[in-house]
């Protein structure tokens, strides 16, 4: 392999002419090769790739919309493993979901493999709540465990048995609230006696080797960003450092995964395992008795803000997972907890000890609860605060209001270059520039606009748009009628495909609604009904569904990352469109800073949400199939502004609200017969 053998000579201390000749003639030999390896050449893949090339080379930044079908993953694999190379330093890629993160460690094996990159070192770095804990899997160990504890129990004993290492591994799945109570959380590192066993400390070990002892590192952007926040603060970072290239996929989901990973979260127990934490490692070395009457003051005082923001969200949370506006802290020394904990992380700050992590851990924590107290104090204005209460338990959260500034200058400075891509960041314009102005804006990004790599699937005659006319419009106060409207239409769509349909959904209570009507028809349909399971993992499920070809309800996840090729799924439906919520705090602050806050905050979101859904059905150069979208607001009678936006940027060319339409088409071209 010449080409190959060429990289080895090359390095960062030869001229950029040498390097870029090097580098783009690398990446035109590897495409003229694909025929003979068996891969197909796709139009705009091999475009990206010189586009990547190029940013390498130059070190800029750059954003580029990569279209269903162009085989996005091996678009920014190919000079990624050439860059690696050439550099000897690490391939940074953050994705938005696991199950996209193993997907592209399986695709870096097989093109790996193909083009001879046959000792690629690579892991793939999950957050902890991933693991099982085998540490806090003994403790739930009970000889005679009662009712509420024997399912734990079991659990932590298939831990303790090296059943299982990852959530992942139970193929049933688990609810969040069992799995609380075994997975990694405060891991204690190197104290942990189990910590040869594993796979949380193994990974982040990787996560964290020197720059020549891994090649690639994939991280969910959560574990990114929180690498960025540790490393702009002066903490021991989580990453290994000097990356050759990072490569954000799904960048469409940056700016909420930013705030999701930029989001400070307490509960009152979990206050209190903080400040038990901190004193223990401080009196190993002060051994001041003082230390635990601070850390009692500061757990009065915050049991008593938590028993008001309990009475808070009794009266106005209807649901857990609602956000609610915390009342003004009232009769509780705010100034004095403040200073009890500026006190705890002033001695945490000068203590030297050989758990650097722990105190690094603990003195992040610490530093996190000063800022809710300001917050709380009212002596902090850069902050959104909420409180919610999922699982039942009472939860007070806080996030920067505007995160562009964090990531112009902790992502998008210049040092490494950054490569944003997904099959949804444009909006419409003229130019580049406007086209991808709504995440430029969201992101603080500062780069290149790379042109956009259009989808090479024939939509204009193999799919078909249908926009419902008859379901009313979604009012809360009247939403049953809605419901039942939507349910009817849902079942007539579904029997023109005979089922192999997925349906989306924007909102749980809406899916829970639904499911339960098609579970209590029992017989009526000829198609079986699946719904997503609880927990991040939904490969069972779809499993079930292509095996049945029945229908699938789904929200959250199965917006984006499903990928279905053949007639086992013809049809996506949408249930409603999936407008942000106005009163969730994010989105009330960010429409307060605009002077048009529907078209430039909520449309935008809308749009870029509804591309991902509409996105799962033609996966493939045959694929055929229906999209039908229950929400009367986008039909043509209903003259909404953003009508005209929404099907000028959704690829499908015909677009229907006539059933008898629909129909014919589905019979010309077979989609819904029986195989």
């Amino acid at each position: 392999m010449n080409w190959l053998n060429e990289l080895y000579k090359i390095n960062k201390r030869e001229p950029d002419k040498e390097i870029e000749r090097s580098l783009v003639n690398a990446i035109f030999r590897i495409y003229d090769r694909f025929p003979r390896m068996g891969l197909r050449e796709r139009i705009g893949q091999q475009e990206m790739s010189l586009d990547i090339a190029d940013a390498y080379i130059h070190g800029h930044n750059a954003m580029i919309e990569a279209g269903v079908g162009i085989g996005k993953s091996f678009g920014y694999l190919i000079p990624s493993l050439l860059t690696n190379q050439m550099s000897q330093k690490p391939i940074i890629i953050a994705t938005s979901s696991i199950q996209l993160s193993e997907q592209i460690h399986k695709d870096l094996r097989i093109i790996g493999s193909r083009l001879g990159f046959t000792t690629v070192r690579s892991v793939v770095g999950k957050g902890m709540g991933q693991y099982a804990c085998r540490s806090r899997a003994a403790e739930w160990i009970s000889p005679e465990p009662d009712d509420t504890t024997s399912s734990v129990s079991t659990l932590a004993q298939r831990i303790l048995n090296y059943e299982i290492d990852e959530r992942a591994d139970i193929e049933a799945g688990i609810s969040d609230a069992e799995w609380s109570h075994v997975s990694v959380n405060d891991c204690t590192f190197e104290r942990c006696h189990h910590k040869n066993s594993c796979l949380f400390y193994d990974m982040r070990a990787k996560l964290n080797a020197k720059a020549h002892e891994i090649d690639f590192i994939i991280v969910n952007q959560d574990l990114l960003i929180r690498d960025l926040m540790k490393k702009k603060e002066g903490t021991k970072s989580i990453i290994s450092e000097q990356p050759a290239l990072i490569v954000i996929d799904e960048a469409h989901n940056l700016e909420a995964k930013v705030r999701d990973a930029r989001t400070l979260e307490f509960t009152y127990r979990g206050i209190c395992r903080i400040l038990d934490t901190t004193v223990q490692l401080l009196t190993k070395q002060y051994g001041d008795k003082r230390l635990f009457s601070q850390s009692n003051f500061i757990k009065k005082c915050a049991q008593h803000i938590f028993k008001q923001i309990s009475a808070d969200l009794l009266h106005h949370a209807k649901q857990d997972n609602d956000r609610i506006k915390v009342s003004e802290i009232r009769g509780i020394p705010l100034n004095q907890v403040l200073s009890n904990l500026k006190d705890l992380s002033l001695r945490l700050s000068i203590l030297t000890s050989r758990h650097e992590r722990e105190i690094d851990d603990a003195f992040e924590a610490i530093n996190g609860l000063i800022t809710v107290i300001h917050v709380l104090a009212e002596s902090e204005d850069n902050y959104l605060l909420w409180a919610s209460s999922p699982l039942g338990v009472a939860k007070i959260s806080i996030c920067p209001k505007d995160i562009s500034q964090f990531l112009k200058y902790a992502l998008f400075n210049g040092k490494v270059p950054v490569i944003l891509t997904s099959a949804t960041l444009c909006q419409g314009g003229d130019t580049l520039e406007e086209q991808y102005s709504y995440l430029t804006h969201s992101l603080g990004y500062k780069g290149e606009f790379m042109d956009r790599k259009s989808s090479p699937f024939d939509y204009t005659n193999h799919a078909m748009m249908y926009i419902s006319n008859n379901v009313p419009y979604y009012h809360h106060d009247q939403r049953e009628n809605y419901l039942e409207a939507a349910y009817q239409e849902m079942v007539r769509l579904c029997n023109l495909t005979q089922g192999r349909t997925i349906v989306l959904f924007s909102a749980k209570e809406d899916m829970k609604y639904i499911h339960q009507k098609l579970s209590s028809s029992g017989s009526e349909n000829t198609w079986a009904v699946h719904v997503q399971k609880e927990g991040s993992s939904q490969d069972s499920v779809i499993a079930e569904f292509r095996k049945s070809k029945g229908v699938l309800l789904g929200t959250g996840v199965f917006w984006e990352g499903v990928n279905i090729e053949g007639s086992d799924l013809s049809q996506v439906i949408i249930f409603r469109l999936p407008f942000p919520v106005p009163s969730d705090p994010v989105y009330e602050y960010k429409a307060s800073v605009t002077e048009n806050p529907f078209m430039e905050v909520f449309v935008p979101d809308m749009l870029l949400r509804l591309r991902q859904g509409t996105g799962r059905l033609i996966r493939s150069e045959m694929d055929l199939g229906i999209l039908s979208i229950l929400d009367s607001r986008l039909s043509a009678a209903a003259k909404k502004s953003y009508r005209e936006q929404v099907l000028d940027t959704l690829p499908f060319k015909k677009v229907t609200e006539d059933f008898t339409v629909l129909e014919k088409f589905a019979q010309k071209k077979g989609i819904g017969h029986t195989d």
